[in-house]
């Protein structure tokens, strides 16, 4: 198994405690924040909300602010919505062609399960 499988398993491990332990129906900053204790408490190191450029025939056009960037390898996406739109996979997408990263993880914690709600991308070389 390689590190980043292993690592989204243990990032997705402590999305199922914080979904287990405040179940749906809050506000997604609520849950990102829990994600972020949770991670803390399994020793897993992030950036959240930290701007990453956007640059157009280099001129800067954006920034774009995953909620999360796990052990700098995983962009984490937390959602709190009915269902997963393909604009959420188009946002985590862009998150990682522009952070040159492989791997994302899309949770909605609004859902009966969080396993029904989630979902790993992984960007092609």
């Amino acid at each position: 198994m390689d590190g980043e499988t292993e690592l989204t398993k243990r990032i997705i491990g402590c999305a199922v405690e914080v979904h287990r332990r405040l179940g749906p129906g809050l506000l997604e900053n609520v849950y990102e924040s829990a994600l972020c204790i949770e991670l803390r408490t399994q020793g897993l190191t992030y950036t959240r909300q930290v701007g990453i450029p956007l640059y157009y025939r280099g001129e800067l056009i954006s920034e774009h602010r995953p909620d999360l960037i796990v052990e700098g390898q995983v962009i984490v996406e937390v959602k709190s919505v009915e269902r997963l739109a393909p604009i959420y996979w188009a946002q985590v997408l862009t998150y990682l062609r522009v952070t040159h990263l492989r791997v994302g993880l899309l949770l909605n914690f609004n859902s009966p399960t969080l396993r029904a709600g989630m979902r790993r991308i992984v960007l092609n070389a």
